[in-house]
């Protein structure tokens, strides 16, 4: 008996880990959605209205090369920005999609890179979602420690379900099961009922077998 729940264990394990290979990047984009939606736009607006039309201009052919999903055009204007506006919303925005592309494109260090500028140099509410990325960028490079260690820096309540339940993954990658089962649960505790971390987080724990 003993032997058969070891396996049926380790193919709920090995079935998700290979969902999250397939899935992480656009879970992780819904997961922080929530949190800067209205933080994102609010600092927006206020950049906006802040005059800096120069940023603003600039970013328009990022948009464009998002759109057109030309990774060398979106990776040039995205630099020029980052180089010119350090500081604004824009640079941050574009240094995200510029890293999305790059982790995509199987470029992590090129990814990590931006993601760790956006960290350095971006808004509260883009910082949060930067990290989130970063860790995730770091644990696919298996760089588990460093990962954890970008996680224990948030401090922002509105990440905090998102960290947990990343915290899992990294746990789970390095088979911490019992850890992992941790994680996912403070992460369903952390999340509230509008959250797509709570589901998401209660998906992973109940592959895992649930709290024990």
């Amino acid at each position: 008996m003993a032997g058969q729940y070891d396996l049926e264990e380790q193919e709920r394990i090995a079935e998700l880990k290979a969902w999250w290979e397939d899935n992480r990047w656009y879970l992780l984009a819904a997961v922080v959605a929530a949190a800067v939606a209205f933080g994102g736009w609010t600092t927006w607006q206020h950049y906006k209205q802040s005059n800096a039309e120069d940023a603003s201009a600039m970013y328009t052919p990022v948009a464009a090369a998002v759109k057109a999903k030309d990774a060398k055009a979106l990776d040039d204007t995205a630099k020029a920005l980052m180089a010119k506006h350090p500081n604004s919303f824009p640079a941050s925005q574009a240094a995200l999609f510029a890293a999305k592309t790059s982790f995509e494109a199987g470029k992590l260090p090129e990814a990590r890179e931006k993601l760790e500028w956006v960290v350095k140099n971006g808004p509260k509410e883009l910082q949060g979602v930067a990290r989130l990325r970063l860790a995730a960028v770091l644990m696919d490079e298996k760089k588990y420690p460093e990962a954890l260690t970008v996680l224990d820096a948030n401090k922002d309540e509105a990440f905090a379900a998102g960290a947990a339940d990343l915290r899992g993954d990294v746990m789970l990658a390095q088979g911490r099961l019992d850890e992992a089962r941790a994680s996912y649960k403070a992460a369903i505790e952390k999340a509230d009922a509008r959250n797509p971390v709570k589901n998401i987080a209660e998906v992973k724990l109940n592959a895992l077998g649930g709290s024990k």
